[in-house]
């Protein structure tokens, strides 16, 4: 398969004519080779318009609802993130290209394998890898200009530590909320003070799930 030609088409053909405009996001993804952060089994879906499962209810969107949600993050050079759900690095190093320092929460041991090579391989120098509960975030290095949660949420409750973790000035959240097993909306939270903006930004075609059904997004 040839990986470049198709990664060229994704943003021709996926991200381009969809609104996604930044050339500083268009030039990330033209440049990441996605394929490194995948498994054999799934590899030829690197490029594909679809979700790809790497384990259970986790993996990555689709490229396009990756890029939207970067894009409406307003990232800034000298932005601290926090990127909850790192997978195996591949969206945690789009972001560490455009702002200052990524911190990253990931839990389950295949998927950290896999991401402590690429950030060594790769040489993320301004990426954390944090094992801890997602729903905690992590307060030891905020406040955050942004908070990026890319893997679909059942639900997210009001009182939650994330927000008391966002930046006072123009601090975002951003995520992807599901209205149901299909459909989510793409949601950023913006804090001024102790006031809160929600803007609904966009549909998500996805059936991906941060956390099982079960036990939904609790804190």
């Amino acid at each position: 398969m040839n990986f470049e030609k198709a990664r060229v088409s994704m943003v021709e053909n996926q991200l381009r004519p969809n609104k996604i405009n930044d050339s500083r996001i268009l030039d990330i993804f033209n440049e990441i080779e996605k394929e490194q952060f995948l498994y054999d089994d799934v590899i030829s879906l690197a490029y594909s318009d679809v979700d790809i499962y790497l384990i259970k209810n986790r993996g990555y969107i689709k490229n396009l609802h990756i890029a939207q949600l970067i894009q409406h993050s307003n990232i800034q050079k000298e932005d601290n993130i926090l990127h909850i759900g790192g997978l195996t690095g591949y969206v945690t190093l789009i972001l560490s290209k455009l702002c200052n320092f990524v911190h990253v929460i990931e839990n389950d041991k295949f998927l950290l394998k896999k991401f402590e090579e690429n950030l060594s391989k790769l040489q993320m120098n301004n990426v954390q890898i944090i094992k801890n509960d997602f729903t905690l975030g992590y307060k030891e290095k905020s406040p955050y200009d942004l908070i990026f949660i890319d893997c679909p949420l059942k639900k997210f409750p009001n009182n939650n530590p994330f927000l008391s973790q966002l930046n006072q000035n123009n601090g975002r959240l951003i995520m992807i909320e599901k209205v149901n097993d299909e459909l989510g909306k793409g949601i950023r939270i913006t804090k001024n003070i102790n006031n809160y903006n929600n803007e609904v930004l966009f549909d998500v075609f996805s059936k991906l799930l941060l956390y099982p059904h079960k036990e939904e997004f609790l804190f």
